[in-house]
């Protein structure tokens, strides 16, 4: 009788099995790690960490080297995590020729987000915005979780005061049971006072409380450049953005701009941006989704001064921050 063809869902569970015996066969016969740090390291059980490590050498991704395109993006991984003395970072394969930004990234974050609100004891998430984590957040299939909270580090109102395009916590809410808090202001005020007074709205204060308590965020990294999201999307005008360049501003994490050595900017638009302060990296994970040539001096700045302390790209944009 003749064999069936896989269903599209059995090939992307077969290659969800391939990558994670990847990195089990990595983690094993390249760093040394043993079966109960790989099931720790992986998230699974050590009966599930010892299968994934038999599977990478019955499939033959293991000889003198590990012969998977994971492997590339995992020794990337543990230099950059060596190099900026990060928590956690995470290395996909790149696409050059694929005109989508996000491709890899997204997919990645997903399953970071999915983790997360997947685990058993309370986490209270924040959450920024971007073309890459609303990406990621299409993504999601519905997630029972309760008992976790979801917070927008990020003003979700646009100019001309309708809901921001790339604001994800309300794309977010319709896919998890989570309570989830938006934070209900511009991303850069009119004026330093208008911003004051946004913030000493008792709603408004309580979610920027909440923001600050949080025990993992994920947020973008946006670039400076001819092309930045903070000037494509009309929260700086054209003069602004030029004024920033000046003063030598190379990137912007939730609207707070900083120099190549991850300074944040005195004054400027600085003193109207209306997000939340970034969370303490010593009590909280701040993971950092981004990839591509026009960011990589954004994010260096950001990992030099430890802005954030994980990292999630792809492996041109880590070749290019070891380089």
């Amino acid at each position: 009788m003749a064999r069936r063809p896989e269903s599209g869902k059995t090939k992307d569970i077969n290659k969800t099995k391939l990558d994670d015996a990847a990195r089990a066969g990595w983690l094993y016969y390249v760093a040394g790690n043993t079966q109960d740090e790989i099931a720790s390291k992986l998230g699974v059980s050590r009966q599930t960490a010892q299968r994934l490590v038999s599977l990478a050498v019955s499939e033959k991704l293991v000889k003198v080297r590990l012969d998977h395109p994971i492997a590339q993006c995992m020794d990337y991984a543990a230099r950059l995590q060596a190099a900026y003395g990060l928590d956690e970072v995470e290395v996909v394969p790149s696409d050059p020729g694929h005109p989508d930004t996000t491709l890899g990234i997204a997919e990645a974050v997903a399953a970071r987000i999915e983790k997360i609100l997947s685990a058993s004891d309370p986490v209270t998430m924040g959450i920024g915005t971007g073309r890459t984590l609303k990406a990621a957040v299409e993504q999601l299939s519905f997630i029972d979780c309760p008992h976790h909270f979801i917070v927008s580090l990020a003003g979700n109102i646009a100019p001309d005061g309708s809901a921001a395009f790339y604001n994800v916590v309300f794309n977010l809410a319709n896919k998890v049971s989570a309570p989830s808090f938006p934070m209900p202001l511009p991303v850069i005020a009119a004026s330093a006072g208008e911003r004051a007074l946004l913030h000493e709205q008792a709603g408004i204060g309580r979610t920027l409380a909440l923001a600050q308590k949080v025990q993992i965020a994920i947020v973008g990294v946006g670039d400076l450049g001819p092309s930045a999201p903070l000037y494509e999307d009309g929260f700086v005008t054209l003069d602004e953005l030029k004024a920033l360049q000046n003063v030598g501003a190379v990137g912007e994490i939730l609207g707070w701009t900083f120099d190549a050595e991850g300074r944040v900017i005195e004054g400027m638009i600085n003193e109207r941006v209306a997000s939340a302060r970034l969370p303490d990296r010593d009590n909280a994970l701040v993971i950092a989704a981004a990839k591509g040539g026009n960011k990589v001096e954004a994010i260096r700045a950001a990992l030099r001064r430890r802005l954030v302390n994980g990292l999630i790209t792809d492996e041109d944009t880590a070749r290019a921050l070891l380089g």
